[in-house]
């Protein structure tokens, strides 16, 4: 009788247990990115589309601009014109420091003249197409 009353009080006891829970935190991955927030002059317009984004021109000599921005293009090739209304004065390209999809820097500095005093010189930064070589997404920035 007495090992009929110890094997049902193991086996109640061992039926009330309980198997104790463990709590599982799940952390995600973080990663600290700093980045320099840099705003350009209060005297400086900031031009943008779909392509481009914080692209300002500043004027630095009689005839010289310091063009500066992000873009986000194929390849990361940046292609400009400066046009007067009439003619293609002056064009190039410039890489920025990534392709897309991400948003890479640019710099570059032009020199250019008037041919015509009562002209307007404009300056066109534009992604070419990789199918045929078109102009897309095109930003006109006024010069001067």
């Amino acid at each position: 009788m007495y090992r009929l009353c110890f094997l049902i009080a193991i086996l109640i006891g061992g039926c009330n247990s309980r198997v104790p829970e463990t709590k599982v935190e799940e952390k995600a991955d973080t990663m600290v990115v700093e980045k320099e927030i840099t705003t350009p002059p209060a005297n400086l317009k900031v031009y943008g589309n779909a392509r481009f984004k914080n692209v300002t021109v500043e004027k630095t000599g009689d005839h010289t601009f310091l063009i500066t921005g992000k873009g986000q293009v194929f390849e990361a090739t940046i292609s400009w014109v400066v046009e007067d209304g009439h003619d293609e004065l002056l064009k190039g390209f410039v890489t920025a420091d990534m392709g897309a999809p991400e948003w890479g820097n640019f710099s570059f500095t032009i020199d250019i003249a008037k041919k015509r005093e009562n002209s307007t010189l404009t300056l066109i930064l534009f992604e070419s197409s990789a199918e045929d070589g078109s102009r897309q997404h095109e930003l006109p920035m006024l010069l001067y």
